[in-house]
């Protein structure tokens, strides 16, 4: 098999970006849709309807990757996100821009999905844990790069950040010129690897669920800080900006160091540690009320992320043979962009925020230790 490129691994990663943006890209111009949209339905929607769309197009998608392999399920990805995310800028129907928003989510887990089957052929061991750690970096830096670039382009114009999603065309052109194909799906492919792994499914579930959690506790700080901030501590929207941004920067810190904590502890204790610092996060959020302490609450959330997602990520695509790959990563797909939809419902628990994030603390340390009491058992197996 060919060997690749570092310009091969720069496309892999600026692929990899695509997946944060699909939603968050047209957030700060939101205010500006509304004015321009008569839309009939909430406009958080369409910053969260590509998320449901990942969750139900994920296990069609899995079965596809077996049968095209990554590159052709890469493309079949990339071109209809082009497509569908800059044509929502000019989508008048509510029931068409729903449509669109929901397919978006489908092209988003076909490059997903696609990306890091691609790592998991090119890439074993530590090697692997590095490069999706990477990943996750890449992801979080996306998050932070493409929401100032919506932003500056959604103050010059509301439509202009629907055409950030036409760098997938980018991303395709570099994918054919940098990334060598691969066979391996058929031509590589061991006996025992293509046939279903069934003695890792609890393994599996309990992934999904730690990924699904996961997401979830880290977007709850999404979806309700733009609103907590400038209520209590009378932040501008370029302040909570920045304060968001420094939650992903620390994730993307953090994910370039999960690789020897997991060395250390293993990746069980890993990612329940991750649960305890977002647990950490919200307690402060829960119980100061003072600017100082918001960068530590940033600090600890980051944390949770960075050991976290990318950990699991990793361990999802190493329990799976090349026959349950795709439906693995589907499901890893579902768990990450399922906990992103379910944050959203978060604001049904109080009015209160104070009381919001104490419940979402609770969650945390509550998911920690079952989760550190399931990994150890399923080690032990």
């Amino acid at each position: 098999m060919d060997k690749i490129s570092n310009f091969g691994i720069f496309t892999l990663l600026f692929v990899s970006s695509l997946t944060i943006m699909v939603g968050t890209v047209i957030a700060p111009s939101l205010s500006g849709i509304v004015a321009h949209k008569n839309l009939g339905f909430s406009p958080s929607w369409l910053i969260t309807l590509p998320s449901l769309g990942v969750v139900l197009f994920a296990p069609i998608i899995g079965k596809l990757l077996f049968k095209l392999g990554t590159i052709k399920l890469l493309t079949l990805g990339l071109v209809p996100y082009a497509i569908l995310g800059v044509i929502g800028a000019f989508i008048t129907n509510d029931y068409l821009l729903i449509a669109d928003r929901i397919l978006l989510g489908a092209a988003t887990v076909a490059i997903q999905v696609s990306v890091t089957a691609y790592i998991g052929d090119f890439f074993t061991g530590e090697h692997r844990m590095k490069m999706i750690a990477w990943q996750g970096m890449s992801i979080e830096l996306g998050g932070v790069v493409f929401l100032a670039i919506g932003g500056i382009l959604g103050e010059m114009h509301w439509q202009l950040p629907f055409y950030i999603y036409l760098l997938a065309l980018l991303c395709l052109f570099l994918v054919a010129k940098t990334l060598p194909k691969t066979n391996k799906r058929i031509n590589e492919a061991k006996p025992e690897d293509l046939v279903s792994d069934s003695k890792n499914s609890t393994k599996v579930k309990l992934i999904f669920i730690a990924s699904l959690l996961a997401m979830m506790l880290f977007f709850i700080g999404f979806v309700t800080l733009p609103l907590y901030l400038p209520e209590f501590f009378g932040f501008s929207e370029s302040k909570t900006g920045y304060l968001m941004a420094f939650i992903s920067l620390i994730a993307i810190i953090t994910a370039s160091q999960m690789p020897k904590m997991v060395k250390t502890l293993g990746d069980g204790k890993t990612v329940s540690l991750g649960f305890i610092f977002f647990m950490l996060g919200y307690l402060v959020l829960a119980t100061v009320s003072s600017v100082p302490f918001l960068i530590i609450t940033a600090i600890f959330i980051g944390i949770g992320f960075g050991f976290t997602i990318p950990l699991l990520n990793h361990m999802m695509l190493e329990i799976s043979t090349l026959k349950s790959q795709g439906k693995n990563l589907g499901l890893f797909s579902m768990g990450v962009f399922g906990g992103q939809f379910l944050s959203t419902f978060i604001e049904y628990v109080s009015n209160n925020y104070k009381a919001i994030y104490g419940v979402a603390a609770i969650m945390a340390i509550i998911i920690a230790i079952v989760l550190y009491i399931l990994f150890t058992k399923n080690a032990k197996k």
